[in-house]
């Protein structure tokens, strides 16, 4: 006996029992959690390299000597 939520769905999109399998799409705008991802790897980046500029020049880059 097999159980029909168990069976895998078929490469048409449709489950053993002939309903429609719902594909869900990634919004294209917004916050999700790609973005939030790449733009937080941005930042990390910036905010090394800003600590590497200071370190370099010996003084802040924010505040003018």
């Amino acid at each position: 006996m097999t159980d029909a939520a168990a069976t895998p769905v078929a490469s048409s999109g449709r489950t053993a029992l002939g309903t429609k399998v719902p594909v869900r799409r990634l919004p294209r705008w917004g916050f999700h959690a790609h973005n939030e991802r790449l733009h937080g790897r941005i930042a990390m980046l910036g905010f090394v390299a800003l600590v590497a500029v200071e370190w370099k020049l010996g003084y802040g880059i924010l505040i003018w000597p």
